[in-house]
């Protein structure tokens, strides 16, 4: 399946990505660790749900771009691989087995 980040999905993610982009601020990914609700004050229940799971593909959809979703990951200490593998549905044992690197994480 390929994925189009359009100006639509641009448009409905500009809030949840400017929230993400914001971790890349010490003192915002301090509160956001601290105190995720009130971190979160301007994203709608909806976007607040998808950040608490680390729903990574349902944020996608919603609109975020990876760039500002790998912030999110950082700051909640999830590797590349393991983001990667909760898009494509698999386990990072699962997705691991895919790549030609022997022993990557």
């Amino acid at each position: 399946m390929s994925y189009v980040f359009d100006l639509e999905r641009s448009a409905r993610g500009l809030r949840l990505n400017r929230f993400l982009h914001g971790l890349t601020v010490a003192e915002k990914r301090k509160l956001f660790l601290e105190s995720p609700e009130q971190a979160m004050q301007g994203l709608s229940e909806e976007e607040k749900r998808m950040v608490l799971r680390l729903d990574w593909k349902a944020m996608q959809d919603h609109g975020a771009s990876f760039f500002c979703l790998e912030k999110l990951a950082r700051a909640r200490g999830v590797s590349n691989p393991e983001m990667v593998a909760a898009f494509r549905g698999e386990t990072l044992e699962e997705f691991l087995k895919t790549r030609r690197v022997p022993g990557a994480r």
